[in-house]
């Protein structure tokens, strides 16, 4: 069983007061003194939960807010492994809502997505979603209605297995990070629909180049800047929304609310960390703490050791720490683009906080988010300077690809006659416009078939998919498997960093077969236009991914874009095909790096109508969703 602090070994530090709201989860302006994100000590199978407007006060703003219960994040659901849920959804909106259980395995016509597997609820109406509860762990439920998940519809889902807990602690907290702004959502895709980068205002500037010279050499920094203008790229696009209009929270609070999560030294705490961000991917650190990586996506693996690790938007990750001494800890989980953090604190009293560290420098783009492989290993490619691959810089000195022939329009001709002619670096002959922020290969009425132009031909495709028509996609021509890497920005950073491949699952997959086919899938993005989809198409031009009952496949991902894209299937497990054979790690989120290409293992056990999308909150708006048929 899961221990909450006790008050035999924590009243009499604490006092009475804080323990005697812990079991009711504190609201966003409550001012109740309770402790945010403790795991209720009461396990239940039925909860009523009310979806309503409610002004809010966070990080010191005031704004109207759909949320759950009147909370931001909605309440804590602690339930039991083996039980039949029942959870009623009440919706005061005056809009249709819906919840998600994002990551649980129910039938399909409980999962709570409108149009797909039920209707969704009505203003005034009310819903049971009723399933028996097949796995335990840490996951988490949201709105699938319109912008509502970027407002607070959402909230933590902590399953205790059946038997006793093995990973059991003495305090045990959920950490729920997400982005917050008062700008409504469907605004601020309106933006971006405007201007691809309207919120991308860290580019590199004169001012940042001797700190680059300095680290890399005058004349190399100078070379770099030169190809990323002569392609009107930028190497600083990170991420579409950025902090000059997000707060980052940690459990509702912003970083000068430190939310504060006590302990006693010496003694193991379990932090149950989820993104439940729109569009935010944060690197997480304890410092001076080695956190034990013990769950993924709710599914436990064997424990590592790490001091810091990246969590996509709706991952989760369980982790294990044992402060020590009379003092505080800081957890900090800086965005990926270095533009903000969120922040709290471990400590053995309240009122206490630790020094926060400073952000760490932006991560750079390279040749290989832009598609074009490990340039360390390609003939003629050259690095300038050491370290990691985000600074080193490669040069783009490849045989047979003259980039000076480009002109301001991104025009290169390659030497060959035919329009698929490949030069000696696999480059196609194709006229090139560099939108800003992705390579954009611009080929107006042509259609490319991938499996034809781009794929062995032992690999089947999608039948849903047979081609494409291609305006301003780019096109990874050297993707690389990136699962040991750990992450634009995180590379060599001297701190120990979890990947992919460190992910051992504690119990083999539980299907052994064999795929019996494979379905391949291009992630493509059109950032002058903010259009995202799977080859090319985004959902109102796709069809259904059909798969048999019963069936094994084999999902192959292929990101053709410059930008991270966390990909959620719905109602199936995804079990990444990370080297560990048997012991693939078993997911409902998995993160496709720019310009890689992943693998994955699904069983098709489960019959229905299911999404399949990115989980950024504006690419799956703006196209990046399909919807998987299983019959």
């Amino acid at each position: 069983m899961v221990l909450n602090p006790t008050r035999r070994g924590f009243l009499a530090g604490t006092g009475a007061a804080i323990l005697s709201g812990a079991a009711a989860p504190a609201r966003a302006d409550s001012g109740t003194g309770a402790i945010r994100g403790l795991v209720p000590q009461e396990v239940r199978s039925r909860y009523d939960l009310t979806v309503m407007q409610r002004r809010l006060t966070v990080a010191g703003q005031r704004a109207s807010q759909a949320c759950i219960d009147g909370g931001l994040p909605g309440p804590v659901l602690r339930l039991r492994e083996g039980d039949v849920a029942e959870l009623t959804v009440i919706n005061a909106l005056d809009e249709d809502t819906s919840i998600h259980w994002h990551g649980l395995r129910v039938p399909a016509n409980m999962d709570g997505v409108p149009g797909l597997s039920f209707a969704g609820i009505k203003p005034g109406e009310k819903f049971t979603y009723r399933f028996p509860l097949k796995q335990s762990g840490t996951y988490w439920y949201h709105s699938h209605s319109g912008m509502q998940e970027t407002q607070a519809v959402y909230g933590a889902m902590v399953i205790d297995p059946a038997g006793d807990d093995p990973d059991a602690c003495p305090y045990d907290y959920v950490v729920m990070l997400n982005d917050w702004s008062d700008v409504p959502g469907e605004k601020i895709l309106s933006n971006l629909k405007f201007s691809g980068d309207y919120y991308n205002f860290r580019q590199r500037t004169a001012f940042s180049f001797p700190a680059e010279a300095e680290k890399h050499g005058a004349a190399a920094a100078l070379q770099d800047r030169l190809r990323w203008s002569r392609m009107r790229m930028s190497a600083t696009d990170i991420s579409d929304v950025s902090g000059i209009i997000y707060t980052y929270l940690m459990n509702g609070l912003g970083p000068d609310e430190n939310w504060t999560g006590l302990f006693s030294p010496g003694q193991k705490v379990r932090l149950r960390f989820i993104n439940a961000s729109a569009m935010t991917f944060f690197d997480v650190r304890i410092p001076g703490l080695e956190m034990k990586i013990i769950q993924a996506d709710g599914n436990a693996v064997e424990p590592v050791s790490v001091d810091e690790f990246r969590i996509g938007v709706a991952e989760t990750y369980d982790v294990t720490v044992r402060p020590e001494g009379d003092r505080a800890w800081t957890i900090f989980a800086q965005s990926e683009d270095r533009t903000g953090y969120a922040r709290g604190t471990l400590a053995p009293r309240p009122g206490m906080h630790a020094e926060i560290p400073p952000m760490d420098p932006r991560p750079v783009r390279t040749m290989i988010d832009m598609g074009m492989g490990n340039m360390k290993s390609m003939p003629g490619m050259k690095h300038a300077g050491t370290g990691s691959s985000h600074a080193g810089m490669p040069s783009m000195d490849m045989p047979g690809m003259d980039m000076s022939r480009m002109d301001m329009h991104g025009d290169m001709k390659a030497s060959a006659g035919s329009s698929h002619a490949r030069t000696d670096t696999g480059m196609e002959d194709m006229d090139m416009d560099m939108g800003e922020g992705h390579m954009m290969h611009h080929m107006p009425e042509k259609t490319v078939s991938y499996a034809k132009d781009y794929l062995p031909a032992s690999v089947r495709v999608d039948p849903g998919s047979p081609g494409l028509t291609v305006e301003n996609q780019n096109i990874a021509q050297v993707p690389v498997s990136r699962l040991g890497d750990p992450g634009d920005g995180l590379e060599d950073n001297g701190r120990r960093v979890l990947d992919y491949t460190m992910l051992r699952a504690r119990v083999p997959a539980s299907d052994p077969r064999p795929p019996s086919r494979e379905i391949v899938l291009h992630l493509t993005g059109n950032m002058e236009r903010y259009i995202w989809g799977f080859d090319g198409k985004k959902f109102s031009e796709s069809g259904p991914v059909r798969l048999r009952t019963g069936e094994r496949v084999r999902l192959v991902l292929i990101n053709d874009t410059m930008m991270e894209h966390p990909i959620h299937l719905h109602g199936l497990w995804s079990e990444i095909e990370n080297g560990q054979n048997e012991y693939r790690p078993v997911k409902h989120t998995i993160i496709s790096q720019p310009g890689s290409r992943l693998s994955y293992l699904v069983s098709a056990d489960t019959p229905g109508m299911w999404a399949f999308h990115c989980h950024l909150m504006y690419h799956m708006h703006a196209g990046m969703f399909r919807t998987v048929i299983v019959s």
